[in-house]
């Protein structure tokens, strides 16, 4: 073959390869068009799977209490210190045994606009009554209301033995199982709750039962080892947030080493402070840093702190709870009816000493309206200053919308 013919056809293969690569690049661009798929990476870069990541938005802590100030802001004194309380439906209706909501509940809210509502087994009938009851008496309050009982499990328990939810043991037969049994109890106890319509529950026990002749704790424990009690009840408060209510632990700071009932009179912890703080104070540690929602401080006088019992120290509410152990929810009392209280102190007396150490709900107190009466009195008088009232209902309020019970 001549040079000239070689160069010839060499150059038509050329123009031949150029138009198939032309082709191909033409068919490639046209098919990622209307089939994208996603570029390959550098081998120094793997792949990964995430979920997409939403826009960022303003913390929602700050959303919350600016929502719950807005609320605040319109309310009167009355509506404010009335947030404050959390009683027996009979103790606003007069009714003897309250088992549904009608106008007489109605109009009770309407004169007295409580915080929430006690439940107990006197209430309960059945699982549709007790749900009727709820839902109903939830519309009559323009704040919603907590709901709540005692349902720990075991021998401390509302609904189990009235309308047949699911039982749950004494937590104490269970503290060698581990925290998966924990969560999973909670758990359940709080999906049968909500499926009643409540919202809340008094639980679960952060006491640890440390003194054998101790009746009144006894099996509620969930344990009688201090560090299994705090992994325990850990759990506990993570499975009760899991199925739906807000928690309560309780009797702070440490009701297990104590040999009488608060029940039936004054109920001494001998032990000093720095001693609850290696053990009693434990397990109430690990509640508030899963996120308990409120911590209940029982009728108990620590001796080595104060001669006063406990709802009304401001060392233990406000300095020991709140300040160096860093809750800041809500503080409850436990049952202001009982005789600890009611033995030495009017219903006034008890509401204005525990809202003046700090506590923010205080529970079933004997006399309802004296109680509010009192509050009002000292706020209008400057006995006690409005700031600290405003305090407490914002943590009230904010506990509700942190539930979603304005949802």
């Amino acid at each position: 073959m001549s040079r000239s013919r070689l160069i010839g056809t060499l150059l038509g293969l050329a123009v031949v390869l150029a138009v198939a690569a032309a082709a191909v690049w033409a068919v490639s661009r046209a098919a990622s068009t209307l089939f994208p798929v996603a570029s390959t990476p550098a081998p120094s870069a793997p792949i990964t799977l995430v979920e997409p990541t939403p826009e960022p938005t303003a913390d929602d802590a700050d959303q919350l209490r600016a929502r719950a100030e807005e609320i605040l802001s319109g309310m009167t004194l009355h509506e404010k210190v009335c947030q404050l309380f959390i009683v027996y439906p009979e103790a606003i209706t007069g009714v003897s045994r309250v088992t549904a909501a009608g106008e007489t509940t109605r109009k009770a809210l309407d004169e007295y606009p409580v915080g929430g509502f006690l439940y107990d087994r006197k209430n309960m009938v059945s699982k549709e009554q007790l749900t009727d009851m709820l839902t109903t008496v939830q519309t009559y309050s323009e704040i919603p209301l907590i709901l709540t009982c005692d349902e720990e499990g075991g021998r401390v328990n509302r609904l189990m033995s009235t309308v047949g939810t699911t039982w749950v043991g004494p937590m104490l037969d269970y503290k060698d199982q581990g925290t998966d049994v924990a969560f999973e109890n909670a758990r359940t106890i709080a999906a049968d709750l909500v499926s009643c319509g409540f919202n809340t529950d008094l639980a679960p026990v952060a006491d640890v039962w440390s003194n054998p002749e101790n009746t009144v704790i006894g099996d509620r424990a969930y344990s009688d080892d201090f560090q299994q009690a705090a992994e325990l009840v850990a759990a506990a408060v993570d499975g009760f947030h899991d199925g739906g209510v807000a928690t309560a632990i309780k009797h702070f700071p440490g009701h297990g080493d104590t040999s009488a009932d608060s029940h039936e009179g004054a109920v001494y912890v001998e032990r000093t402070l720095e001693e609850l703080r290696q053990e009693e104070l434990v397990p109430f540690q690990a509640g508030i840093d899963a996120g308990t929602d409120m911590v209940m401080v029982g009728h108990l006088i620590v001796s080595d702190v104060d001669d006063q019992p406990a709802p009304f120290s401001y060392a233990i509410v406000t300095e020991l709870l709140r300040e160096e152990m860093g809750f800041d929810g809500v503080v409850i009392t436990d049952g202001l009816q009982m005789k600890a209280m009611t033995d030495a102190y009017s219903s006034a007396e008890i509401a204005l000493k525990a809202v003046k150490a700090g506590v923010d709900l205080l529970l079933c107190p004997e006399d309802l309206h004296s109680a509010v009466a009192a509050l009002e009195g000292a706020v209008e008088d400057g006995t006690l200053p409005a700031e600290r009232l405003d305090e407490s209902v914002l943590r009230i309020l904010t506990l509700k919308l942190e539930r979603g019970l304005f949802d």
